[in-house]
């Protein structure tokens, strides 16, 4: 992994957008003073996530921000984004390249990005840590810096080494579980308090539990009998819903049919009884008959006033001839005799007709008789008719006659008709009464047993309802019971029992009695209030032993995090010494490199333990400083002891300035390849050097840049003749950093 750009915008003096590619192994920016060299240290510093002002040389998040000049207006963000190659994953994203970006802006607000996605600056932390990459680690060496490896105290030489060797994890590690562990050890004091508190209580609740132990036996037995009865109950209320149901069902079924016959037949009834078809059909056979009589009367007495016309005539031209015979004016005693006997035979002949017509008819023919007899013996006869006339009028009543006679026979035969029709209606009028009786029969039987039917539901429904009752106290009972017994005797269906289909009820209610005998004795025992206190023991108990158990665990969780804490503090250890080796060998090779020879190397020392007064007086006589027999590992330090190659100088505090400058070089060179980074940025750590050792600060920078790219910010000839890129930073009038470049690669070819 390498860095490949460097962008800018805003930053400090680099007012507009600015990019550097880091494509080469070494890197070189320069410039002179004040251009804004080192603003493009602080722009790294910056965008890994630095949060210390102070070390980008400012006071306030606006400090980082152009703050304009006299030709150029100020900026109100400032942003810088640095772009690495990811296509060895070195980065646990799945990008071949991740860009970070931080952007502050004058009022104090910032924020991060990882490939333009929004993140906070722990994921930036976190991320970077992949890698051994930090905002002030090891990888970034300011001006001014080099030498604080030299005039640290032990103690801070031991945390910068261990920073640079990656062990800041374990540190942070036992921290943590060291702060794991205080926490621990103040829980398990919580809880050892409230296990002494609750103590008391448990106490008092013992006895009280004591008290209720009757009451508990009381309530077991009472739960025995609970769950037969309520078994035998439900038992029993099952069979007789069944029995009820199956009771019930057939009734049920046949009423329905009988409903339904019952309609069907009433409503036939009414229909036979309203038929407007069949009083019609009388209504005209009546009207038919009355009119055929009423015709036939009146043919009647015509024809019976046609006959004694005929009679007449007939009687008056025999008379006329007797009269001419015996002479006029004397009504002999035969003609007297002759008109009674014909009125008498007249009417004899209707004497026992039932016939009103014939009779009337008769009687007006015998009233003809006598009236015309009557005329006669008046005196009235004696108008003699002629003959002819009297013969015609004879012929012409006798022909009215025949039509009379023939119109009367059909009369007759129009009223026998009529007669057969009314007979034949009233005939099917009494079919159908027959059919009625029968549908009124059915309709009364239907009744009957209907009745019967709703009587037997009446009864059924009786028993429905005392089996609702029994129900629901029933249901009464199984939730008294739960309140007095306990949920569990929902499971009353569970109860190993063997229920009897034929036992009598009455042995059922005696177990009730027997029930609500124990109910009683359990409440003058207290067993009412005696599940709350029973289950606020068992409460305590289980929350004394819940924090029992807590002790417990705590307790191991604490021996746990003893043994990581010394798991960590013996890998820490371990790493670090054997970090101490690599870093010395490298020392080693880099300080002989400076030098030409000579040695140097990285110890590890106890800190010296102020002297008391009587010990400075020991020193005084010639005494042998006394030291600690064992140091604490986390009191040790880092001491540094080199020799030169020409001079008899044995120790850092007689090294000359230049000397110090290649010695701190050295270590932190050599401190740099143990763990190596993917870069290196040195901002005029070569500041301090003459030419020679510059030309070994040289050789020193083309050896590290086989293993981490570096970024080098320089005034040194030689440092620049290495670098493969050189970066020029200029700064003109306008106060605004400007950027050159240079590759000498390129450069060389374009020379040639």
């Amino acid at each position: 992994m390498r860095v490949k750009q460097l962008e800018i915008s805003g930053f400090k003096s680099f007012a507009k957008k600015t990019e550097l590619v880091f494509d080469a192994p070494i890197s070189a920016i320069v410039g002179p003073n004040g251009s804004g060299k080192s603003n493009v240290v602080e722009a790294l510093r910056f965008v890994l996530g630095e949060q210390s002002l102070k070390s980008m040389r400012g006071k306030r998040g606006e400090d980082l921000i152009f703050n304009g000049s006299r030709t150029g207006a100020r900026q109100n963000r400032a942003s810088v984004s640095i772009t690495f190659d990811n296509a060895d994953r070195m980065f646990p994203l799945d990008y071949d390249e991740v860009t970070l970006t931080r952007e502050v802006y004058r009022d104090g607000a910032g924020e991060y990005f990882v490939n333009g996605s929004a993140v906070r600056l722990r994921d930036i932390i976190e991320l970077l840590s992949a890698v051994h990459i930090g905002a002030s680690g090891h990888h970034i060496i300011s001006q001014g810096e080099a030498d604080r490896v030299l005039t640290a105290s032990i103690k801070e030489r031991r945390a910068m080494i261990e920073d640079a060797l990656g062990l800041k994890i374990y540190q942070w590690k036992i921290g943590e579980s060291e702060r794991k562990l205080e926490k621990t050890r103040e829980n398990m004091q919580q809880v050892d308090i409230l296990r002494k508190e609750i103590a008391p209580h448990i106490k008092f609740l013992k006895k009280q539990v004591e008290k209720i132990e009757q009451a508990r036996s009381l309530r077991d037995e009472l739960s025995g009998l609970y769950r037969e009865y309520l078994k035998r109950e439900e038992t029993y209320l099952a069979r007789e819903r069944s029995t009820i149901a199956h009771e019930k069902s057939t009734p049920e079924a046949e009423l329905v049919e009988l409903n339904a016959r019952f309609s069907a037949a009433e409503a036939h009834l009414n229909a036979e009884r309203g038929s407007d078809q069949d009083l019609a059909a009388i209504r005209e056979a009546a009207a038919r008959i009355a009119e055929t009589r009423s015709r036939k009367d009146e043919l009647s007495r015509v024809l019976g006033r046609i006959e004694g016309g005929i009679e007449y005539e007939e009687r008056r031209l025999a008379e006329d001839a007797a009269r001419a015979e015996q002479g006029e004016g004397v009504v002999p005693v035969r003609d007297v005799r002759t008109a009674l006997d014909e009125a008498h035979r007249i009417l004899g002949e209707v004497e026992n007709q039932g016939d009103l017509g014939l009779v009337r008819l008769a009687i007006e023919r015998a009233r003809m008789t006598l009236v015309r007899f009557m005329e006669a013996v008046s005196g009235k006869t004696g108008v003699v008719v002629p003959e002819e006339r009297s013969r015609e009028r004879l012929e012409t009543l006798t022909a009215e006659r025949d039509e009379i006679l023939r119109r009367l026979e059909d009369a007759r035969t129009a009223e026998s008709e009529a007669v057969a029709a009314e007979a034949a209606v009233k005939h099917s009028i009494e079919t159908e009464k027959d059919k009625t009786r029968d549908a009124e029969r059915a309709l009364y039987e239907i009744r009957a047993r209907r009745s019967e039917l709703l009587a037997k539901l009446e009864s059924v429904r009786a028993r429905e309802e005392r089996l609702a009752d029994d129900t629901r106290r029933f249901e009464e009972e199984v939730r008294e019971g739960v309140v007095l017994v306990g949920a569990m005797l929902r499971d009353y269906a569970d109860t190993p029992i063997t229920v009897d289909a034929h036992e009598v009820r009455s042995m059922q209610e005696d177990r009730r009695r027997k029930i609500e005998k124990l109910k009683i004795r359990l409440e003058d025992a207290g067993g009412a209030g005696g599940e709350d206190t029973l289950k606020e023991y068992d409460d305590a108990v289980a929350r004394d032993e819940f924090l029992g158990r807590e002790l417990e665990d705590l307790a191991k969780t604490a021996d746990s995090l003893r043994e990581l804490i010394t798991e960590l503090s013996e890998k820490l250890e371990q790493e670090f010494k054997g970090g101490i080796v690599k870093i010395n060998k490298q020392f080693q090779e880099f300080f002989a490199l400076m030098f030409g020879g000579g040695s140097a190397s990285l110890t590890v020392v106890a800190p010296k333990k102020k002297r008391k007064d009587d010990d400075l007086a020991a020193l005084e006589e010639g005494a042998e400083e006394s030291v600690p027999e064992e140091v604490p590992e986390e009191d040790a330090g880092i001491d540094i002891s080199v020799t030169h190659p020409h001079k008899k100088i044995h120790g850092l505090e007689v090294l000359s300035g230049g000397e110090r400058a290649l010695t701190s070089i050295a270590l932190l060179f050599a401190i740099s390849q143990v763990n190596p980074p993917p870069f290196l940025v040195l901002d005029e750590t070569d500041a301090a050097l003459d030419e020679a050792n510059s030309r070994r600060y040289g050789d020193m920078l083309e050896n590290l840049s086989k293993y981490s790219q570096l970024i080098v910010v320089t005034h040194n000839r030689e440092t620049m003749s290495r670098a493969s890129i050189l970066y020029g930073v200029t700064m003109g009038s306008d106060a605004v950093s400007k950027l050159l470049s240079i590759k000498f690669d390129e450069a060389t070819v374009m020379a040639k």
